[in-house]
């Protein structure tokens, strides 16, 4: 009776205890890590929404950059902290959605170690080739593509894993032919040699790609999503210029060490989604024409469980287990 007693008091008192640690969260600042280095497309989102998040939550969100393999840094660095609210993963697809999959001593699986709390963004992609690439139209590339039967065509990207990466492999296996992958450390660098002439072309983000594009530096064939995209409105979809049903879109989120308590987990969600909201952030995601999406944690679970379960099919088709 005694023992018995004493469980539901210890059960009753650590209950009160979440309620006032999720009550009172957060008290202290809160530390984002970002699986890559300052000044790239995880970092510019996340400035973009610091101040204001910052606001909402009556505390400071510090970033602290863990660049190398692809975002794998962040993941272990992450992972290993208290699930208390106060250690948050700033991510994106290729780190929690495609790495497990292409890596194949990987520590860490991001579906265990992390809770979902919410999806912030959602953007296809844009083709592009050098200005003076004889390619005029998707159309145009796509018939290279298949007849090159050599994979003598070149396509660049940030690194493997990317969704740049991962959209090129698509399309070679839609197009059931092969192309010559070259990863760089960034985007910035693959941008320079394909504007130099020495890729054929990239499925880029259009954050990097659009000042090229506007420049006159490059030419946009085609946008990688399911529709037209506003600041690219003449420019059709792979899926209209041949591979039916083609969809691939990048996209960022931010999971919490698994076991963070749900309350907490709801606060940020609400705090996330109603710094989105904001007309000041939304105008600035609309200047590097990068949607902002709205998502519960729930949503968000469902739609990284089924980009997982697409990664997984891809790796094993394209064949892109790296060691």
């Amino acid at each position: 009776m005694k023992f018995s007693k004493l469980v539901a008091a210890a059960l009753l008192a650590a209950g009160f205890a979440t309620a006032a640690t999720a009550g009172e969260w957060p008290d202290r600042p809160i530390r984002a890590v970002i699986g890559f280095a300052p000044g790239g497309p995880s970092d510019i989102a996340f400035k973009m929404m610091q101040d204001e998040l910052s606001k909402k939550l009556g505390q400071p969100v510090i970033p602290e950059y863990k660049p190398g393999a692809n975002g794998n840094l962040s993941l272990l660095a992450a992972a290993s902290a208290p699930a208390d609210g106060y250690t948050i993963l700033w991510t994106n697809a290729a780190t929690i959605a495609v790495n497990q999959y292409l890596y194949k001593d990987l520590k860490v699986d991001p579906a265990k170690a992390f809770a979902p709390v919410a999806q912030l963004t959602d953007s296809p992609l844009v083709v592009v080739v050098p200005k003076d690439s004889p390619y005029q139209t998707m159309a145009d590339l796509i018939a290279a593509i298949k007849a090159d039967k050599q994979a003598t065509l070149t396509y660049g990207s940030p690194g493997y894993g990317s969704s740049a990466h991962t959209a090129a492999s698509s399309l070679a296996l839609a197009l059931n032919t092969k192309l010559t992958h070259v990863p760089y450390k960034g985007s910035a660098p693959a941008l320079q040699d394909l504007i130099a002439g020495r890729l054929t072309f990239m499925i880029d983000s259009r954050s990097s790609s659009l000042p090229y594009i506007k420049d006159g530096m490059l030419r946009p064939l085609a946008v990688s999503g399911a529709a037209r995209v506003k600041d690219l409105p003449d420019l059709p979809t792979i899926a209209e210029s041949g591979v039916p049903g083609f969809k691939v879109t990048t996209w960022q989120a931010v999971v919490v060490p698994a076991g963070t308590p749900k309350p907490i987990i709801d606060k940020l969600a609400q705090a996330l989604e109603e710094t989105a909201a904001m007309p000041i952030v939304q105008e600035r995601f609309e200047r590097i024409a990068t949607p902002l999406v709205s998502s519960s944690p729930e949503a968000f679970a469902k739609f990284w469980a089924e980009h997982r379960e697409v990664t997984r099919d891809l790796v094993e088709r394209a064949n892109l287990k790296l060691e």
